[in-house]
């Protein structure tokens, strides 16, 4: 390790923020994450754990009522009781996680904190000592998952397996009143049967920024239904994100020039056959 990588490991360990890690190195926030990302490709380990903090966001802003409550100020309001008519707190609820890959173990490690129980379903189970750590229930199937939590969020990848998994039979699986969470892809969900269990109760919200077909035209049912906190697709657009991506995307194409091998978090397929996070993900039947 070089003392100039010594020194980013450092500061990002005071700092535990890229931007200001970087400001005290005096380089710009694309180069540190690239140098940090060349640092993890040498030393084979993750140093910095990344993932979608957006769930998490949408999580608290469907189960606290945010975003009501900040309509009623909007509209010049002070009904207190309106706004915590639907507000619950996040302590002590059973979330769970549809697929415990990069994205979704991240997820849990960062629910882990509000003192919920946390659950899961994946096609790989975790190693024990994570399960230990998290304090993990696993469970073989999203039906068997789901009946246990108040919090379901999809983090899986779209194929014939999981499209339209959460239709009228899953969701009527679910505790009534529970919340789901999609940030992985529209099309897990169905989305006239999301519309049905809001409407009828069974679901207290939903949320998420993937559409099927995007742009979601201004009839499309999800923009329209009760108690859903919606957005464009932005949850990984961030200027922060466009900058890991430029410095990922850097780093693929140096390692191919240089005839090096490519990380497996990047591959999905090489040689014709699936590698890496692709192998983890899919199967060749689906």
């Amino acid at each position: 390790m070089q003392l100039r990588q010594l020194e980013y490991l450092v500061a990002l360990a005071r700092e535990r923020h890229f931007a200001r890690a970087a400001a005290a190195c005096y380089v710009s926030q694309p180069s540190l994450s690239a140098a940090i990302r060349r640092l993890e490709h040498e030393l084979r380990v993750p140093i910095v754990r990344r993932g979608r903090r957006y769930v998490v966001m949408m999580t608290l802003s469907l189960v606290r009522n945010y975003l009501p409550s900040h309509q009623v100020v909007l509209d010049g309001g002070w009904n207190i009781a309106d706004c915590v008519a639907r507000s619950y707190d996040l302590e002590g609820m059973h979330v769970g996680t549809v697929a415990a890959g990069r994205i979704g173990l991240a997820v849990l490690r960062r629910l882990a904190p509000f003192d919920v129980q946390l659950h899961y379903t994946d096609r790989h189970r975790l190693p024990e000592d994570v399960e230990r750590e998290l304090g993990l229930t696993f469970h073989p199937t999203a039906a068997d998952m789901v009946p246990y939590c108040d919090v379901v969020t999809i983090n899986a990848p779209l194929h014939p397996e999981t499209e339209g998994l959460f239709g009228d039979k899953l969701l009527g699986r679910m505790k009534r009143g529970a919340y789901l969470i999609n940030t992985a892809r529209a099309k897990i969900a169905d989305p006239d049967a999301v519309d049905r269990a809001l409407r009828s109760g069974q679901l207290a919200g939903y949320a998420g920024d993937v559409w099927y077909p995007q742009p979601a035209p201004p009839d499309h049912p999800w923009r329209t239904m009760p108690h859903h906190g919606m957005t464009p697709h932005i949850s990984g657009s961030s200027l922060s994100a466009q900058a890991r991506y430029a410095a990922g995307t850097r780093e693929i194409l140096e390692a191919f020039f240089a005839g090096r091998a490519i990380r497996d978090e990047y591959l999905i397929v090489d040689g014709g056959a699936l590698a890496g996070t692709g192998a983890h993900s899919y199967s060749v039947a689906n």
